[in-house]
Parts: structure tokens; sequence; C-alpha cells
């Protein structure tokens, strides 16, 4: 039965795909650029996920951008469960309905809002796993896919569900890519958004603008946001001094590092620390 490797490289891409896993605490966080779909049948996983704790229940789909750093730290029973994953630039093209899409770039762990039939979804999921072919799921089963998410924004509400995420051009969006992945992968050392920019061959006024149109977020905002998770699982992981922490998180001095903290926990990384424990 398969289970996390520690040994494969951070942001190596699982692809297109679906297999049944066995549960195992995971010793180190996982970073790569797809959709990911949970699905139990038994017991529970609690994730680190951007530096908070969330728990996946049984017989509840789960879906979230497995590009924030997520590990599992706890499982209660060890049936196999069900993952699924769906390259991130398929969901954007998919064109979600904001109650989905806006949570899915927020980094939230997306709950269906009730237990649906679990034979039925149990069978999709077995059903995506025996359409595999030479490593990768049918075009079938993406239809499948696509049309489950759908059904799983329709039962989501939200106050952003009447505001539709914008389009963007392919090969804009495939920039737009990119630059979040030199983000989530170099947010530790000095970036700035000419520096950004420059690696995708774009002015740096447009490449902010595209990126907003894209993820709804500004640049800085979502290097500050891939900091901070950094820095939660330091002071929840480690007995590091803060000032440590906020360096190896990337910021430059401990002022920023406790403003931007308290302004995205609503604690100080000391309050936290302690709260957490």
């Amino acid at each position: 039965m398969k289970h996390f490797n520690n040994e494969r490289p951070r942001f190596a891409s699982y692809g297109f795909w679906c297999e049944k896993w066995e549960p195992r605490a995971m010793p180190r966080t996982d970073q790569h650029d797809e959709i990911e779909l949970n699905y139990l049948t038994d017991g529970s996983l609690t994730y680190l996920m951007g530096g908070r704790r969330v728990q996946v229940p049984a017989k509840r789909l789960a879906v979230f951008w497995a590009m924030v750093p997520h590990q599992i730290v706890e499982f209660e029973k060890a049936s196999p469960y069900f993952v699924a994953t769906v390259p991130f630039a398929w969901f954007l093209k998919w064109r979600m309905p904001a109650s989905l899409h806006n949570r899915i770039l927020k980094w939230d762990l997306v709950l269906d809002v009730a237990p649906v039939d679990a034979s039925r979804e149990q069978s999709m999921f077995e059903q995506w796993i025996d359409d595999t072919e030479e490593g990768s799921l049918s075009p079938s089963a993406a239809l499948e896919i696509q049309a489950r998410l759908l059904r799983l924004a329709h039962h989501l509400t939200s106050e952003s569900q009447d505001v539709e995420p914008e389009g963007v051009q392919l090969e804009a969006q495939d920039k737009a890519e990119r630059m979040a992945r030199i983000i989530s992968s170099g947010y530790e050392e000095r970036l700035t958004i000419p520096q950004i920019a420059a690696e995708v061959d774009l002015h740096p006024d447009y490449a902010a603008t595209l990126f907003k149109r894209t993820f709804g977020t500004t640049i800085v905002s979502f290097i500050t946001r891939h900091r901070v998770a950094h820095a939660q699982r330091l002071l929840l992981s480690t007995e590091d001094p803060i000032i440590r922490i906020a360096g190896e998180s990337g910021f430059d001095s401990l002022s920023r590092f406790n403003r931007a903290f308290k302004q995205a926990t609503g604690l100080t990384p000391r309050d936290y620390r302690k709260s957490r424990r």
C-alpha cells in the first residue's frame, strides 16, 4: 500500500492519478502543484496545513490546493484512504464556481457540507483507480472529477458565491502559475516583484496585475502567506527562538515578522506558540 515518500523531491508532480494510500504521519511537509482530493471511508486524518491543524473526517470529500505546505500529523484508524490529484492548470481551466474556486485559492481545506452516499463515493474513486492508463487517469475520469467538483461547489455556501473568477488566456495563466511556483519554492529568500517578473519575461506591473487576476491576491500577500505558514509550522514543531524563526521564514526583520504574523493570525508569534500548545 502506497504512502508518502519522504525521499520525493520538493514540488515534484504527481500528475493526474488516483490511488489508495495507507495513513501515516508524515516526517515533513509536502508541496505539489495539483488539486488534491481525499476521501476516507473510516477514521480521520489531521493535517498541519499552512500552519493550521485541520481534520479530514470519514465520508466527507476533502479538496485542497496542494501547493500549500501540508503534513499529516495524526490519524485515527489505519483504514486505507483514496487520494486523487488534478493538475492545477486543469482546475483553473474548468472555471469552477466562486464558492469553490475562491476558497481553494485561499488555501482552505474544503469539505463537502454533508456526507453523501458513501458506497457511491467509494465506487467512484475505485473506478478512477481502474481507469488509470500508463500512469495517468483516462479522459472519462477527468470529466467525472470535474463533475464531482461542480457538485461540491453547488453544495457550498459562501459570501463570495456570486463573484465569479475572472478568466485569463492560457499562455498568461501558465506564466501566473510559474510565478506561484517561483514564490512557493523561494519564499525563504529575498523576493521582489521585478525579480519574479523577470523570471517569466513580463513587465513587473503586468506581472502583478496578471497574478492578482489569476489568484485573487497580490504577489506580496502570497509571499507573506507562505512565510507566515512556514513560521507557524516552526513555532509548533520546534523550540527555536522567535528571531531565528523569523529569519528562516524569509522575514528580514523581527518587527516585520511580528506585524505580518499578527495581521494573518490575530496573535503574536509568542502567543500563537503558547495557545497551540
